[in-house]
């Protein structure tokens, strides 16, 4: 009898789809684009809401960065280390061009890690963008592998006329006349080892890709250096990368940790060479810089104790009882299935681990599997599971995109709804602490400030907590930069008493200015760490002094403040898993 598929689940993927690609849309329209019916919508809509991974902004619903936790099962599992990461971005940074990795996706290309230079002619594809193959250079390296069941596939979608539905990341505009033969760009990669996109994309665009192999010989990613044709031709661009790259593709081909599931792709594309033996030890290149990586000490009384996980999704069973019929118990299992293959290694995971991972029946999280091959988000050999990359789809790319601020922001505006007053999140510039993100309150005496806005930060809480965050000959070298004046009466200056305050910020894990910045302003402020603890933020509500005492502020917005910056460090932590997420 065949596998009966999960309704609830089929129909939650449809509608994360559909609001992947019209973030804000509202409830009406996503019935309108899957075809669903309103009141399945909306049913789905509150299931999604409750796991985190939609929000809700009036009539407008908007993916959430937790959603991005579905796109990293996938990538762990794949294998793609945090290292595979990090040498992507350091080849970006040696060759001051955009570096791209992707995988096979079907008949499309799949990109899965992305270090762009940041430049206002800047070229770059997204975690999770898909691309036809004919139009981008690694297609031609992924095609060699094809059958003739593929290429007919293939050449019948070609037929059908313009991609821009199936590839939503291609640019608006006819594809470029005259573009070369897939199946001529196939042959010249096999015989050359590289592949070149001349402006396929886009005009101006150009890439060059070479493969990298597999122990089996298969190609498990194209590494690609993309640029654009003021700086290079394709021809220029090819000779002066192509010896970096194919160094880079030897390092990652003898990476460690290549257990993960192995993407279908050609056997190895060019001529056979010989690997020449290393000379002594690789040169250790310097890390890649990233803007105000405050750390590493942490702030806080317990800095010994590891930054917490991020707590799973809400539990079925007890979402279930607080929402009733509203919430799709079967949507949120087979979600936490797919979330489960994460743990994915070598060839997969069979039907008892994931069933145990997720603590489901046997024949539920069988039936959640099956919809997850039917939807193409997973593939099954017989007895093993393993994640696909199309799970990339479900809104990897626009969160993959996110700055710190754009993660921040709607955590501000519930904190200043909850507290009445104005939030702000701030990061360490020299000796001055800058406004990346600001909710502000709308009321007869509040605090006015704009992102963008620098004060001294010896004189501010979110000051205080950043330079506590600093190793303590750090500190003083950016105090001593500019040495503290007094911009009230109770601003504090004496270096020694300045010391004695950020000791006690780092022990309390939080900060307060009454009255040092300007008169009758009153902060209070608590760290942002990241996922290894350092501090890259501070986060503060700041209002008028009035006549409470310090202590009654303090006690009163702490657990706001210590909440919110929770939860901004959960969407931190879930972002950049698996790329450099951008502070000013």
């Amino acid at each position: 009898m065949p596998e009966e598929s999960v309704r609830p689940l089929q129909r939650g993927l449809a509608v994360l789809r559909a609001l992947t690609l019209a973030d804000g849309a509202r409830a009406g329209d996503l019935a309108r684009a899957t075809g669903l019916a309103r009141s399945t919508v909306d049913r789905v809509v509150a299931t999604l809401v409750r796991l985190g991974y939609v929000r809700v902004r009036g009539q407008e619903l908007h993916l959430s960065p937790r959603l991005m936790e579905l796109g990293n099962a996938y990538l762990a599992a794949s294998g793609l280390t945090g290292e595979v990461a990090a040498r992507t971005a350091r080849l970006a940074d040696e060759l001051d061009e955009s570096v791209s990795l992707a995988v096979p996706d079907g008949d499309g290309v799949r990109f899965v890690t992305q270090a762009a230079r940041r430049r206002a002619m800047s070229v770059a594809f997204r975690i999770g963008d898909l691309l036809p193959p004919e139009r981008c250079a690694p297609g031609a390296l992924f095609a060699a592998a094809w059958d003739e069941e593929q290429w007919a596939a293939w050449r019948a979608r070609v037929a059908q006329g313009p991609a821009e539905d199936d590839f939503p990341a291609l640019p608006p505009g006819p594809a470029p006349k005259d573009a070369p033969d897939l199946a001529a760009r196939v042959a010249h990669a096999r015989e050359t080892g590289r592949a070149l996109d001349d402006q396929l994309i886009e005009p101006g665009l150009i890439a060059v890709a070479v493969p990298v192999h597999d122990t089996a010989g298969r190609v498990r990613y194209a590494l690609s250096v993309v640029s654009h044709t003021s700086r290079h031709t394709a021809d220029g661009l090819a000779k002066a990368m192509l010896p970096r790259l194919r160094a880079e593709a030897r390092h990652l081909e003898e990476l460690d940790g290549r257990e993960g599931p192995v993407p279908e792709g050609p056997e190895r594309v060019g001529p056979e060479r010989e690997r020449p033996e290393r000379e002594g030890p690789e040169r250790e290149r310097p890390e890649r810089e990233r803007p105000e990586r405050v750390g590493p000490e942490r702030v806080g009384p317990e800095r010994e104790r590891p930054v917490p996980e991020r707590p799973s999704p809400a539990d079925p069973v007890a979402a279930k009882a607080e929402l009733g019929p509203e919430f799709l118990q079967s949507l949120a299992r087979g979600l936490a299935v797919l979330r489960a293959l994460g743990e994915a290694r070598g060839d997969g995971l069979p039907l008892t681990d994931i069933a145990a991972a997720t603590g489901l029946p046997r024949a539920t999280a069988r039936r959640c599997l099956h919809t997850l091959v039917l939807e193409g988000y997973a593939a099954h050999d017989g007895r093993l599971y393993r994640p696909l990359p199309r799970i990339l789809e479900l809104g990897h790319a626009a969160l993959s995109r996110l700055t710190f601020a754009e993660l921040a922001e709607p955590h501000l505006r519930a904190l200043t709804d909850r507290v009445h007053q104005s939030a702000s999140v701030t990061v360490l510039d020299g000796a001055d602490i800058l406004y990346v993100a600001r909710a502000a309150t709308v009321r007869v005496m509040s605090v006015h400030i704009t992102v963008g806005t620098r004060f001294p930060a010896y004189a501010t809480a979110m000051g205080r907590v950043l330079l506590a965050g600093l190793p303590a000959a750090e500190r003083a070298r950016r105090l001593a930069s500019t040495p503290p004046r007094a911009l009230t009466p109770r601003t504090v200056t004496d270096p020694g008493e300045l010391a004695r305050v950020l000791e006690r910020a780092a022990a309390d894990g939080h900060a307060t200015a009454d009255e040092e910045l300007e008169e009758g302003l009153r902060s209070v402020a608590v760290p942002v760490r990241d996922a290894a603890g350092r501090v890259v933020a501070a986060l503060n509500v700041a209002q008028h002094a009035g006549t409470a005492p310090l202590a009654e502020t303090r006690d009163a917005l702490l657990p706001e403040l210590r909440a919110t910056a929770a939860a901004i460090e959960a969407d931190l932590h879930t972002a950049a898993r698996f790329h450099h997420v951008h502070t000013p």
